[in-house]
């Protein structure tokens, strides 16, 4: 069985979708994945064949001001469910039209030349369910906050428009884009999933990166008191590069500069516990930083969060998996996309709480909440209960191998 993979976005995507790939290829499959070049280092130690032919996905490049952001539209003055409904109709649109077009075009050739009997598509990637519909092969989304949050009916009529544009026959179902089902790692009972039917889901790995170990100095870390581990995630700092090199754009993020001082002056509030804060290569200011705050550019967070009692996240949704695989309780605090509804969905889920008050108070404040619900806890252990019943990924290889055969 031949499988093309497409990973876009951040290396949060890419994370997920290795332990499957490594599940079809020790199975004697052919994988081939067709990515960006930043991301293609993420899969090459593995051995696949990697092809960058990709776009960097950059928002800007694909805007129309008048008609996305129009004059009055809510800004970054605007509350964030303002903000989040603005950028919402604007990816909706750019990911079934423009979006899907150039990555459709990228894509054809290496789908054509490779000859694919399944592809397995970063769930931001539209054009490969076209390409996927033009070979007549099932296509599934692999696990990525954007498949959660984007509602099908909200794409369909643009999705529609493209299919016409490349004599493709248009769909009546706006769940054509999960019509061959999709990839998950989280138990139905905790899905972060709106819109779409149940996945095949797989337990969540906890070695994606398989040199992955801790340094001495966390081994040394005293033990009597809370751990606590802060990240801000790969993405936002990626967004915010891209938005530097094209200044003009409408999109208002916040800014990781901004985000992780506040996230850093929250830890020194924090006297009570140890915390431990990524900075993901960021230049902060580190002057009177208190004993027990610790600052790193990144550590393996599967293995650190085994040992966490509470993870300060920005929420996005590979992190907050890794969490509920090892039970810890999540404060998250949301900058853009898929993160303000992942943070309503933990605490309707009861796994913790959101941040809406991102000052530095307002982060310790929620920190302390959560460290003392034991509800919050309980809810976290019965996540992981659910994801360890759960079958381990290479199951998967089967459950593809069957749906290509019934396709075939």
């Amino acid at each position: 069985m031949r499988v093309l993979c497409t990973t876009t976005g951040s290396p949060s995507h890419g994370r997920a979708q290795l332990p499957l790939l490594r599940a079809l290829a020790a199975a004697g499959h052919e994988v081939r994945v067709a990515t960006t070049t930043e991301l293609a280092p993420l899969f090459e130690p593995d051995g696949h064949h990697v092809v960058t032919c990709l776009p960097v996905f950059s928002p800007q490049t694909f805007a129309d001001p008048e008609r996305d952001f129009p004059r009055g539209a809510p800004g970054a003055e605007a509350d964030p469910e303002q903000q989040q409904a603005v950028i919402m109709r604007f990816m909706t649109r750019v990911l079934a039209g423009p979006m899907a077009e150039q990555l459709r075009e990228k894509l054809r050739p290496v789908a054509l030349e490779f000859r694919p009997h399944l592809i397995l598509r970063d769930g931001m990637d539209l054009g490969a369910c076209l390409v996927a519909e033009e070979l007549g092969i099932p296509q599934l989304p692999t696990p990525s906050g954007a498949s959660n949050v984007l509602d099908p009916a909200d794409l369909h009529e643009g999705l529609n428009a493209t299919r016409e544009k490349f004599g493709l026959p248009r769909s009546e179902d706006p769940l054509s884009l999960v019509r061959h089902g999709r990839v998950d790692y989280v138990p139905a009972a905790f899905s972060f999933a709106r819109h779409v039917p149940a996945p095949l889901a797989y337990r969540q790995t906890v070695d994606v990166d398989r040199d992955a170990v801790l340094p001495r100095w966390f081994a040394e870390l005293p033990t009597d008191r809370p751990l606590v581990w802060a990240a801000i995630g790969t993405a936002l700092p990626m967004m915010q590069e891209r938005r530097e090199q094209l200044p003009e754009s409408p999109i208002e993020l916040p800014d990781p500069v901004k985000t992780l001082q506040s996230i850093i002056e929250a830890a020194a509030k924090l006297d009570e516990c140890t915390v431990v804060v990524a900075t993901a290569g960021i230049q902060v200011d580190t002057t009177e930083l208190p004993p027990h705050v610790h600052l790193t550019e990144r550590l393996p967070q599967p293995l650190l969060l085994e040992c966490a009692d509470l993870f300060l996240t920005h929420g996005g949704f590979n992190s907050i998996r890794e969490a509920m695989r090892t039970a810890t309780p999540l404060a998250v605090l949301p900058q853009f996309g898929d993160q303000h509804p992942n943070a309503q969905r933990v605490e309707e889920l009861g796994l913790g709480r959101g941040v809406t008050d991102p000052t530095p108070d307002g982060i310790a404040t929620v920190c302390r909440e959560v460290l003392a619900d034991s509800r919050a806890a309980a809810t976290a252990r019965r996540a992981r209960l659910e994801m360890l019943a759960l079958p381990e990924v290479g199951h998967a290889v089967a459950d593809l191998e069957r749906l290509v055969g019934d396709h075939a």
